[in-house]
């Protein structure tokens, strides 16, 4: 018998929000994500080789095209959450904004859990800061939960499995 693994759900999960230099076990806990996505820059190369070719043979110089990886570029965060009391990210962007991005760079760690709430695997990202912060409009009359949007510009991603 084949042993598949479990097939994550797009619901029933939970991304938890782990900072470098934070003070809490979890900063935040997040209900959505979105950007988790890495690209890779296609360099093409173009060579001309000394070879004969051609019908006859006599055709000086073969062209060679060649593609290689580049550099590898990150999507930005884009989390979601119920609002909460915390100001865990707004204090992190405010800081940013009076020019300490540069001492504000985080790594940090999404850690998904299945429906169980055992964590299966994680993404550590690398000198991360935030570049947005939104809140959905404010309505008196709706009964739905307020929504907070934090957008984090990230340099790097990698993918570790827990188990």
């Amino acid at each position: 018998m084949v042993n598949f693994p479990e097939i994550l759900t797009t619901s029933r999960f939970y991304v938890e929000l782990k900072l470098d230099g934070g003070d809490d076990r979890v900063d935040a806990v997040f209900m959505e994500c979105g950007g988790l996505e890495t690209t890779t820059e296609v360099i093409s190369i173009v060579e001309v080789t000394p070879q004969k070719w051609g019908k006859k043979g006599n055709s000086r110089g073969k062209i060679v095209r060649t593609k290689i990886p580049g550099n590898a570029s990150y999507g930005d965060l884009v989390l979601k959450r119920g609002l909460t009391l915390s100001t865990v990210m707004w204090d992190w962007l405010a800081s940013v904004q009076e020019g300490n991005w540069d001492e504000q760079r985080r790594d940090g760690s999404l850690t998904l859990y299945n429906q169980g709430g055992d964590g299966q695997f994680r993404f550590d990202f690398f000198r991360a800061w935030p570049t947005r912060y939104h809140l959905n409009d404010l309505n008196v009359q709706g009964s739905a939960y307020e929504i907070e949007t934090v957008e984090l510009a990230v340099e790097g991603l990698k993918r570790i499995k827990l188990n």
